[in-house]
């Protein structure tokens, strides 16, 4: 399967896409924060990115799900700043400490997304890229013209603008969004984006409408659709029972979701005490029940394996693997 961005690079529809999405830049709306700073005279909004993307490392990452690493690895690129503020972020150097970024024209960024390639990535993993949309666009119409044909995935934390979506239609093949909170009070405290969950569903919603349900390869590689992350919190913070009756029955049973069992306490977590500890293994036990309930169908291999391990230890059947 041709990767999508490749039609549009022939027709140069890719060009004109990136030409509008910078300058959009002048008045930035890139996201839900609308901060409407002018990034082309390098002023920073929330993100604390200004005209060039900021990156913090390129490489080849082995730790994504198995549908996107194959033999060769995730193509991972790692963009600095965020759009959302999330006080437990894991990245937390990466997100909100500018020491280790670094600024990156768009012949550096396609540069490093034709190394991924020769170094035999799977596909282009563009993380938290949000805010540097435009940024992408350039980068890519240079990538397509120096050889670039791998997949491209999209793996945000769904704070996404519809405008900026509608700019990636047809050039992402795999949207990957981590859906946080569901609760508009629990958002505004550990994300500081009260809007989040409104705006998150509609990111789902329309990455869904341009993508579809995951479609994977003979060898289990992802082509083309839709893989969602879902980080359980304690106390169930997360919304998880929400997360998975909107998923379930508003986009598909079919979704290909990833519940995540790693949270630990990071940045700033400590300075609130529901969210100063691990996860328990009754909480995350749970939460793979609530999305058995919901009717999800497709559940990745890792949370799978461990959710199945759980029903035969209490004497039911395991879940429908994808």
């Amino acid at each position: 399967m041709e990767p999508s961005y490749l039609r549009l690079a022939q027709t140069g529809e890719l060009a004109d896409r990136a030409r509008e999405a910078v300058t959009r830049l002048a008045h930035c709306e890139l996201c839900p924060r609308r901060c409407r700073v002018d990034r082309l005279a390098d002023a920073r909004g929330f993100c604390r990115v200004g005209r060039q993307a900021q990156v913090a490392s390129f490489n080849l990452h082995f730790g994504e799900e198995e549908v996107l690493v194959g033999e060769g690895g995730s193509g991972t690129i790692f963009f600095a700043g965020c759009n959302l503020g999330c006080v437990f972020c894991q990245n937390w150097d990466i997100s909100h400490d500018s020491r280790l970024e670094w600024e990156v024209e768009a012949g550096e960024l396609a540069a490093m997304m034709l190394e991924l390639q020769d170094m035999g990535a799977a596909n282009i993993n563009l993380v938290t890229p949000s805010h540097v949309v435009p940024q992408i666009l350039e980068a890519l119409v240079l990538a397509a013209q120096g050889g670039l044909r791998l997949p491209l995935v999209y793996n945000t934390g769904g704070y996404d603008a519809p405008e900026t979506l509608e700019l990636m239609d047809g050039v992402v093949d795999i949207h990957m969004p981590d859906v946080k909170m569901a609760d508009p009070d629990a958002a505004a405290t550990y994300l500081l984006a009260r809007d989040y969950p409104e705006r998150a569903q509609e990111a789902v919603r329309r990455m869904h409408a341009q993508v579809g349900d995951l479609v994977v390869d003979q060898g289990g590689l992802a082509l083309r659709g839709l893989l969602v992350r879902h980080l359980v919190m304690p106390g169930g913070l997360a919304g998880t029972a929400e997360w998975m009756r909107f998923l379930a029955r508003e986009i598909s049973p079919d979704t290909w979701i990833n519940i995540m069992d790693q949270y630990r306490p990071c940045g700033q977590a400590g300075n609130h005490p529901a969210i100063a500890r691990p996860v328990e293994a009754g909480e995350y036990r749970q939460a793979l029940g609530l999305a058995r309930e919901a009717g999800i169908q497709r559940i990745d291999r890792r949370s799978g394996h461990f959710f199945a391990r759980i029903l035969k230890h209490v004497g039911l059947t395991g879940p429908g693997g994808p």
